[in-house]
């Protein structure tokens, strides 16, 4: 297949590689988190102070250790998803602390937006992982937030889920919480039911939480979804070639630190990463380099043999407006083309990760289910072609009264919930709704018909006292 978009070469992939190799003899990785440090150390590794010098060898064991393809699993295990080869997982924003109301108002999150979310994952066609940190609470205290996150994560939704990784303990809280719901913590050892996320701190460095949090998920077998966000032109080289060397660097160290913890942990190389805004010194998610930064990291996973973590429906715009629909389409689809196995911030992301919006959500997600369905290889058969239909429709005849098309009209194309696709006159006599508009009546309709899925009342009580325990603590 002709491939427009295929920014780097066989020889770029080499070039990246020994650039990153000569980052990490030359320059090293700030970790600062002893322990980190104690197994770098334990495996050979050069250290001075904080700083880590990777050698060769130790990129290759990791590379060699860290599989290819894995399962994450679900409460209800008809929902668990396999990340890695061809698979596609979707995934909603994360870690906004506002929200933007239908009349374009921002306000504080709050825990009954971060519910919502949930319920909405729950209820998505599309949507095949529950997030963490989709919202902060504004009315929980910080420290203790992510435990009634991860507990709306595990009773109000069924599909696999993201754990907590603001801080080792958390990571630690999360992988408790995931030990009762599944039966213990030998029941979930070396078995993905959390994936972590794991943000490496530009340039060159790892934060104690982030370090912390990685040591705890690799060492119960639990997912570490490595990644960044590293500006181009602030923290992170100008130009594109430059970043995703010192980019490369970063991802690796933290994927070999899972591996020499857990050999054989599940790890997920990632990014998103983006430029700077150099009028004004801004993040900017919409532009266009965030697109072609993903498309070569996705081909660096690639050349890597590992599985992929790219970025969603991203904009700039603080409203779903026009400006948001074009950036977002841009970076989703562009990723997803790009062969992502896992993708974050899928759904609901406004004004550059600051705000998450039920409406933009709800669009996103019917983004989702047409990237989906142009995805869809066609199953080419002689049944499908139908030639004796052809023949007996013949020329100047008509399709639309008969039988074959009464009997795959309503599986053969893709059924929109927002997209208005009436003529004129009965758009503008059903009121002239905006697809914002539809997509707040969708919400209503989708919180009120939302099922909480089943769960033992033993464990859900089990996990409601961890929670106050640990609250009280």
């Amino acid at each position: 297949m002709y491939e427009r978009m295929h920014l780097l070469s066989r020889e770029d992939f080499d070039k990246i590689h020994q650039a990153t190799l000569e980052i990490f003899k030359d320059v090293g990785l700030a970790f600062h988190e002893p322990e980190a440090l104690e197994i770098f150390k334990d495996a050979g590794a050069r250290v001075d102070g904080n700083v880590v010098f990777i050698e060769e060898g130790l990129v290759d064991k990791a590379l060699k250790s860290a599989p290819a393809e894995f399962q994450i699993e679900g409460r209800d295990p008809e929902k668990s998803v396999t990340i890695g080869g061809q698979n596609l997982v979707l995934a909603p924003g994360y870690g906004s602390p506002f929200m933007v109301t239908a009349d374009g108002e921002q306000r504080e999150a709050v825990m009954a937006d971060y519910d919502n979310f949930c319920k909405l994952v729950q209820t998505s066609k599309y949507i095949d992982m529950n997030g963490c940190l989709m919202v902060e609470p504004s009315d929980r205290p910080a420290e203790t937030a992510h435990l009634d996150q991860v507990f709306s994560n595990l009773v109000l939704c069924d599909k696999p889920c993201l754990g907590s990784s603001v801080s080792r303990q958390a990571a630690i809280d999360s992988i408790e919480m995931a030990a009762i719901a599944w039966g213990g913590k030998e029941k979930i050892k070396n078995r993905p039911v959390l994936m972590g996320i794991i943000s490496s701190l530009s340039p060159l460095q790892y934060s104690a939480e982030m370090a912390g949090a990685l040591i705890e998920y690799a060492r119960h077998g639990q997912v570490s979804m490595v990644a960044l966000l590293m500006q181009a032109g602030a923290t992170g080289p100008v130009t594109l070639p430059g970043l995703l060397a010192v980019q490369n660097a970063e991802v690796l160290a933290g994927i070999i630190l899972a591996q020499l913890v857990n050999p054989g942990s599940p790890v997920i190389y990632g990014t998103t990463s983006t430029i700077t805004e150099m009028r004004t010194g801004a993040l900017a998610i919409g532009a266009p380099e965030l697109s072609m930064i993903q498309n070569a990291t996705m081909q660096m996973a690639q050349f890597y043999g590992l599985p992929s973590r790219g970025s969603g429906g991203l904009t700039d715009a603080h409203f779903p407006d026009m400006q948001s629909g074009i950036e977002s389409t841009l970076a989703l689809s562009t990723t997803i083309m790009s062969g992502a196995n896992f993708i974050l911030h899928a759904c609901g992301i406004l004004g550059s990760y600051i705000a998450m919006s039920y409406e933009k959500f709800l669009a996103d997600e019917e983004l989702c289910g047409m990237l989906r369905r142009i995805l869809k290889p066609l199953d080419v058969t002689d049944e499908r072609i139908d030639l004796p239909t052809i023949k007996e429709v013949g020329v100047g005849g008509e399709y639309l009264t008969h039988e074959r098309t009464f009997e795959h009209c309503r599986s053969e194309f893709y059924l929109p919930a927002l997209m208005s696709r009436t003529d004129y006159e009965s758009w503008y006599n059903a009121g002239k709704k905006t697809m914002k508009e539809s997509a707040t009546a969708l919400l209503e309709k989708r919180l009120a018909e939302y099922i909480k899925p089943d769960i033992n009342s033993d464990i859900e009580k089990r996990l409601a006292e961890y929670v106050s325990k640990r609250k009280a603590e």
